[in-house]
């Protein structure tokens, strides 16, 4: 296998310049299958190089890729990938390649599977997980159908720690469903190493010769001599689980095969094609290596996973943000925290790097949890160290709490426990698209009772606002975006008391806008030049009311701005506020439409938004002259 530690610039593509469907690879030898898995990994390197993107599991998805697109017939038969940032290789075998030099970037390709952008991607996704039960319910729409099509899940880089897979596998196994599980494990975590015995082992149980003998004796025995059938199946269960992982595969109703080689392609597709034509559930195990092919991804997958432009040569990133973000923030003040308080306990569903606790991880392992892609047991979980007198302090993708929300509510909120959230990639997160917007956590979060949601809008306050959430005794958030921001802006004094506000910019135009978090920075540069109050307002909940009452006195509009929905948003609760407390003023509500926003950077979206400086500058002075 060749090490690439650089790209030949304009390199020609002997073999994937002729792809241009996945029929183009059927006819393909070992040889040739081979080649072209070298030339799409090639590709991979020189195109993510120049655009940024998730890298390491992609490169080590390659020869799996080719030998299922060599083996089934998209988009008839249906192929989920999960999760979907290791469908790269996938995008290129189907018709994109010409336009992959545009993914991630506004207008251009799409970051994950999506329905509307290829035939091919059988199913949307982003978050993990979620690729069995979505297979299941396609191979049970089409049962009924003469030629049903094949259905095959691909589920790996951690995707199997999510507890929905599982649920799904159950389902699956009960019902019978003619469907192919892949595992990708990329991890070695469940598996030794791959051997020739392994290799032997699954090419021979795959086989329809060996399925058919199976068949015909368990048929025999189960007839004629029962208690011979049962301590054979158990004879072959133990025997599977001494030298393989897939007893409990076996046991949840599924055919186990594994595990094999993920990078030789000749034996993936000769299993395939064989297993292919089996009825009733399959598990494939398959061993990739992650960032496969290419030297610095090998030697550092984790920082390699996700990258921005960088130099193929050396694996550098071209751009380093030099600035502070958010996230090294909160990375910071969990080890300075836990170094004062020994009840602290840190919480990821499987995002240390990206949630900035790698330090902490380091300094305090005995506190540290990493709980895998499993979102619902993180919020439990912390509810169950709250219960007996820690600290837990979670730290979630404004996304992914998504999924954990009736943990929130009812394993958190009602019994009101002492759980402090740290939601990273609030708002605008940009290239990673819709799946990965963090557009509606205000909204769902404020109407829950028991909860303080606290926004942060800089850096200095945002560890302020740590501190001062870390010691209320209640179901807290602090929110902030992804990236950087201002050190401090002017005039924010960094005392933070329960719901109140902080006006950093006094004016006498008779309009107040009220700013939420990340949105604080962009209002005050809009209206710098102009006599226009601005609020930092801090809180959503509670909301400074006495403070609205006070600027209702000398304002008659208020024009919120969040980077949230505005349906349910902040927005709306200042609008209730007003309602439900008499103030007489007009209000507005500027914030994300009641649309999934696409990909792009973050300043292109809040530009297409409206949410920009000058965008935001321009609307207040027309709504602000209706009104006077």
């Amino acid at each position: 296998m060749v090490e690439y530690i650089s790209m030949k610039k304009q390199k020609k593509y002997n073999i994937l310049e002729n792809i241009d469907t996945p029929r183009d690879i059927k006819k393909m030898n070992t040889g040739q299958l081979a080649s072209l898995s070298d030339e799409v990994r090639d590709f991979l390197i020189e195109s993510v190089a120049q655009t940024g993107g998730h890298f390491g599991s992609n490169l080590g998805v390659v020869e799996l890729t080719v030998a299922l697109h060599n083996v089934f017939d998209t988009p008839e038969d249906k192929i989920i990938w999960d999760v979907g940032h290791q469908a790269y290789p996938h995008k290129i075998l189907t018709g994109r390649r010409k336009k992959f030099y545009s993914i991630r970037q506004k207008g251009g390709l799409t970051p994950f599977p999506k329905r509307d952008e290829s035939k091919h991607d059988a199913f949307g996704v982003g978050h993990s997980a979620t690729s069995i039960s979505a297979a299941v319910g396609m191979e049970r729409a089409n049962r009924d159908k003469r030629n049903p099509p094949n259905v095959v899940a691909v589920i790996g880089d951690g995707a199997l720690t999510g507890g929905m897979a599982f649920e799904a596998l159950n389902h699956a196994g009960d019902i019978k469903s003619d469907v192919l599980v892949i595992l990708n494990d990329n991890k070695m975590s469940i598996s030794p190493n791959v051997g020739a015995m392994h290799k032997y082992l699954t090419r021979l149980i795959s086989s329809e010769k060996f399925q058919r003998v199976r068949r015909k004796s368990k048929d025999l025995l189960s007839k004629k001599v029962p208690t011979v059938h049962e301590v054979a199946r158990r004879a072959e269960l133990g025997a599977k689980g001494m030298i393989t992982p897939g007893l409990l595969f076996e046991e949840l109703g599924f055919a186990y095969y594994g595990p094999i080689d993920g990078h030789d392609v000749g034996a993936l597709v000769e299993v395939l094609g064989n297993i292919k034509n089996i009825k009733g559930p399959r598990f494939l195990h398959v061993i990739t290596q992650k960032g496969r092919g290419y030297k610095y991804a090998k030697k550092d997958p984790t920082s390699l996973h996700a990258v921005s432009p960088f130099d193929p040569k050396t694996g550098e990133k071209f751009k380093k943000n030099k600035n502070k973000t958010y996230t090294e923030v909160f990375g910071d003040w969990t080890v300075n925290k836990a170094k004062k308080n020994k009840k602290l306990h840190a919480i990821t569903p499987a995002m240390c790097e990206g949630s900035g606790l790698g330090g902490f991880r380091e300094k305090f392992a005995n506190v540290y949890h990493d709980v895998g892609i499993a979102e619902q047991h993180a919020l439990t979980f912390a509810a169950g160290l709250a219960c007996e007198g820690k600290k837990p302090v979670v730290a979630i993708y404004s996304t992914f709490l998504q999924r954990a929300y009736d943990q929130f509510i009812h394993d958190i909120a009602i019994q009101n426990l002492d759980v402090m959230l740290a939601v990273d990639r609030a708002g605008i997160v940009g290239p990673d698209g819709a799946t990965h917007a963090g557009s509606f956590d205000f909204s769902f979060l404020r109407c829950v009772p028991n909860t303080t949601i606290l926004a942060p809008a800089d850096l200095n306050e945002c560890e302020k606002m740590l501190d001062f959430a870390f010691e209320l005794k209640c179901p807290t958030i602090v929110r902030y975006p992804r990236g950087g921001g201002e050190e401090k802006l002017k005039n924010n004094n960094t005392e933070i008391t329960l719901g109140k506000a902080q006006v950093l910019k006094d004016g006498n135009e008779k309009v107040a806008v009220l700013a939420f978090g990340a949105m604080v920075e962009i209002c005050l540069e809009a209206f710098k030049d102009d006599n226009i109050t601005v609020v930092n307002m801090r809180f959503v909940k509670p909301l400074d009311i006495n403070l609205l009452k006070e600027l209702a006195k000398d304002h008659k509009v208020f024009v919120t701005v969040e980077d949230n929905v505005v349906a349910g948003g902040a927005g709306s609760a200042v609008c209730e506020a007003v309602a439900n407390n008499d103030i007489d003023v007009n209000v507005k509500n500027l914030g994300l439409p009641d649309q999934f926003t696409q990909h792009g950077t973050r300043n292109e979206i809040f530009d297409e938004v409206g949410l920009s400086a000058e965008k935001i500058n321009n609307y207040v002075k027309r709504y602000s002259k209706t009104k006077n």
